[in-house]
């Protein structure tokens, strides 16, 4: 198989002479010498020797989550927001298998992370001893790779190596795990001026003939669309797809992943494509004649009944993982290589074509312009006289700016993040995509704000989603992490309960969490709030949605909670029920047939 020989940062000439140091001494050095400044995590037995080094010997910034899981998922929004490899630590047992939720999570949606954790002697390895769990099996199925470490020796390799698969290629999580032993043994510290990684060769540049094809299909369809999705955000492409939209005047949609990729003002954005995207972007998929896929996947939340997606659209597939290509839908063109090299290629080519093919796409956007007029993204206020969600998540986005970034948990509340805040930059919408974990807004906003002190940071969450990660607030607290919480709190799974209306005949089946709606609030979150030494805002009336934000904003010395007390009948539209191919988008309840699930 191919071997890359990769390079590595050079060692400062006083670490010419190797230096002896404990594996945890070499894991601190290593870590220093690939640049990580801050780090997440929760100490236990299996790790002790590394925290004992971390405390006594270096300037990295600790901070200690109240669960692992926390530590995850704030290094994915660490690396989400900064484009940084994010950095979680844990012990074994339980301690590892608590990341497991936040591992999954980064493999889906394409985060660097590295997840490092402590494991028992290696002596005793096998024998079912003392929170001792195979994390690296585990882990291997969710992971880009998982190393387990059971000398001192190799610390520096494997760490570099590590780093290295984590931000290169498709980025994604890896995985670390050091025997108890290899922590406490001493070595030489030999850092690598190379890595070696068998089999391990991300293609970044794409074959020319595939890029002119595609090129040419782009200048011959009548109606194309550029379906980008998250792999030109973690590509950092987003100048780049400007001037391809620009040049080529083809419509685009962003996936729930790829929001801000394009700035929502531009005139050529549909919006956001899928199960509840817009009525422009979904449509618009549905009847083109050509699709440009860049860094998506073709998730069926997107394309739908995937048989009955697109059917007259020839396809454009531009991915760097070479698994992703014609696994749903086959690539008339496929084009394996990194979405910015591709883009920067594609521009280029696109100008030679057109000098001789001069695309008409002017009844395409008749079309598309009738489908916006008739179809604008818009809500219902309630009538129970409770809050309109959209609204209030309108209000955040619109008071703070499109400088700040949001991260959202999983939900209905994640579905109008993605809707009614205008995203105008990259890496300014956090949110868990692929494997949908509920939990992931208040770490992820946490280690955002770490990343970028500067930036204000919103967690846009549920009240159900909020209960399972709040915990972070003492973190936040403690640590003068100062993010504003907004808990879209309908007192219920608000999703679930939207399928039970939708599909179950209103059997509103354990779906009340009784937080917000009933004499007694179970918990009380502005009294939680307090506790936790954040401040605790509660909002009922509408009149006093802007002055909560206004506060929220200007506060700086704590974190914020505001629980927003809204409708629970409130619904997500559009929505294409799923299973269903994408010509079925329903506009609201009103406009629905009485759908079958297929």
């Amino acid at each position: 198989m191919p071997t890359e020989s990769i390079p590595v940062p050079t060692a400062p000439a006083s670490a010419q002479t190797p230096e002896v140091l404990t594996g945890s001494g070499a894991i601190l050095r290593s870590l220093e010498m690939l640049g990580v400044k801050e780090v997440f995590g929760l100490p236990g037995g299996a790790i002790i020797p590394f925290y004992d080094e971390l405390m006594t010997q270096s300037a990295i910034r600790h901070i200690l989550v109240r669960h692992e899981q926390g530590a995850g998922h704030a290094a994915e929004g660490y690396a989400a927001s900064s484009g940084k490899v994010g950095v979680a630590i844990a012990t074994s047992g339980p301690g590892a298998t608590n990341l497991v939720t936040a591992i999954a999570d980064a493999y889906m949606d394409s985060v660097p992370v590295l997840f490092l954790t402590g494991q028992v002697f290696s002596t005793s390895m096998g024998t079912d001893a003392f929170q001792e769990v195979d994390i690296v099996g585990i882990t291997m199925p969710i992971t880009k790779h998982s190393f387990l470490v059971t000398k001192p020796e190799d610390v520096p390799e494997v760490l570099a190596a590590a780093y290295h698969i984590a931000s290169t290629g498709r980025p994604g999580p890896v995985l670390v795990d050091v025997t108890k032993d290899a922590q406490q043994a001493k070595a030489p510290f030999v850092w690598p001026n190379r890595v070696d990684l068998p089999g391990y060769r991300p293609i970044t540049k794409a074959h020319g003939k595939q890029v002119q094809a595609a090129a040419q299909l782009l200048a011959e369809a009548k109606r194309p669309v550029l379906y980008v999705g998250g792999g030109v955000i973690r590509s950092g492409a987003s100048e780049e797809l400007r001037r391809l939209v620009d040049d080529t005047g083809a419509a685009v949609v962003t996936t729930l992943m790829a929001r801000g990729a394009l700035p929502d003002s531009h005139p050529q954005h549909l919006g956001m494509p899928g199960m509840h995207g817009t009525v422009p972007a979904v449509l618009g998929l549905q009847e083109s004649d050509l699709i440009v896929s860049l860094g998506a996947r073709f998730d069926d939340r997107v394309t739908g009944k995937p048989s009955e997606f697109a059917p007259d659209a020839k396809i454009v597939h531009v991915d760097i993982d070479p698994a992703e290509i014609s696994k749903i839908r086959i690539a008339d063109v496929p084009i394996v290589g990194d979405a910015r090299e591709v883009i920067i290629d594609l521009i280029a080519a696109y100008a030679d074509v057109r000098r001789t093919t001069e695309p008409d796409l002017t009844e395409w956007w008749t079309r598309l312009n009738g489908l916006r007029e008739q179809f604008p993204l818009g809500y219902t206020d309630p009538e129970d006289g409770l809050l309109s969600p959209q609204w209030v998540i309108s209000r955040i986005g619109e008071l703070t700016g499109p400088e700040g970034v949001f991260a959202a948990g999983v939900g209905q509340h994640q579905m109008w993040s993605a809707q009614f805040i205008k995203y105008e930059r990259p890496n300014s919408w956090l949110n868990s995509g692929g494997a949908g974990t509920m939990g992931y807004a208040v770490p992820a906003a946490m280690g955002a704000k770490v990343a970028q002190p500067e930036r204000t940071v919103w967690a846009i969450d549920g009240d159900g989603c909020f209960q399972m990660t709040n915990q972070e607030l003492a973190t936040c607290t403690i640590n003068d992490i100062p993010i504003k919480v907004a808990i879209i709190n309908n007192s219920s799974l608000g999703m679930v309960r939207q399928w039970q209306t939708l599909f179950y005949e209103g059997r509103h089946s354990f779906t009340d969490l009784n937080t917000g709606h009933e004499t007694r609030m179970v918990p009380d979150f502005v009294k939680m709030a307090d506790a936790y030494g954040a401040l605790g805002i509660r909002v009922t009336r509408k009149e006093d949605v802007d002055d909560a934000i206004r506060l929220a904003l200007e506060t700086n010395d704590r974190p914020v909670v505001i629980d927003f007390i809204v409708s629970r009948d409130a619904m997500v539209w559009p929505m294409v029920p799923q299973g269903l191919s994408n010509s079925a988008v329903q506009y609201a309840r009103d406009h629905a047939p009485e759908w079958e699930e297929e």
